[in-house]
């Protein structure tokens, strides 16, 4: 087995967990920054992937938290390339913004306030990964972290023609009124039962939102014990145990709408 080995670039606790994932035996991860652009704005993602990999794999788009693309989603992408998926860490802000402290707040905050120029960044993101050679453009996801989970879901309000959306600890937004309609993708929520920014009431009035669009499949797991950032690895939140589950959680979802 050879590996080119972009998991050297981690912080030691993210090379700690992407190293809990096994890598095929055949298989060559390889990763790479990728530019790109948005309404003429440069951006710089991140690709990881088995390059031996001989057929069309299903992609995953990995959307990152307040900070921009860093160690986190960097690992993330790297353990999904493990498990055979074409996985494309977005860049939401721009490829020389990566705010720390106050200012990842601040920056999130003009999103927050944007929804749609959100959405048309996810979107970008999403198009740069569906036209790429080795993904099947029939199977893609959208997962997302904190502000990335919260980009993931209002993406799929666009109707985006993923298979399936997934939060991690992101901000539960209901609209009013409703966008639910458009949703085509099934949705995974994934949130921690101690979390102040995403409340129990916050929770149900998703839920009651999604409640009024039948057709769209979602589902909703809550973590006990689990704070805000419950999966980043390295910081006084992280929780290995609802890491793990919440990551389990995740292969299940992917195996079920890429069978």
């Amino acid at each position: 087995m050879t590996i080119v080995s972009p998991s050297l670039e981690l912080s030691p606790a993210h090379r700690a967990l992407l190293e809990r994932v096994p890598i095929g035996e055949h298989s060559v991860i390889d990763a790479e920054s990728i530019g790109y652009e948005h309404e003429g704005l440069r951006l710089e993602g991140y690709l990881a992937r088995d390059v031996q990999a001989d057929e069309r794999r299903p992609g995953v788009l990995i959307l990152h938290d307040w900070h921009g693309v860093d160690d986190n989603v960097r690992m993330r992408a790297q353990m999904l390339a493990r498990r055979g998926y074409v996985a494309f860490a977005a860049d939401l802000y721009g490829a020389d913004v990566r705010p720390t402290g106050d200012a990842a707040s601040a920056e999130a905050g003009k999103y927050y306030r944007d929804l749609p120029l959100l959405r048309s960044r996810v979107a970008a993101g999403f198009s740069w990964l569906q036209q790429h050679p080795a993904v099947d453009p029939a199977r893609l996801a959208v997962l997302g972290y904190c502000f990335g989970g919260t980009a993931a879901l209002e993406f799929a309000r666009t109707g985006a023609p993923a298979r399936g959306v997934v939060s991690f600890h992101g901000g539960l937004i209901a609209h009013e009124p409703s966008d639910a309609a458009a949703i085509a993708a099934s949705l995974l929520i994934l949130t921690g039962g101690d979390d102040p920014v995403v409340p129990d009431e916050a929770v149900v009035a998703f839920e009651n939102e999604l409640r009024t669009a039948p057709h769209v499949d979602w589902q909703i797991t809550t973590y006990s014990g689990a704070p805000h950032a419950f999966t980043i690895p390295g910081g006084d939140r992280y929780r290995p145990l609802a890491d793990a589950r919440s990551w389990r959680a995740l292969v299940c979802f992917l195996d079920e709408i890429f069978a």
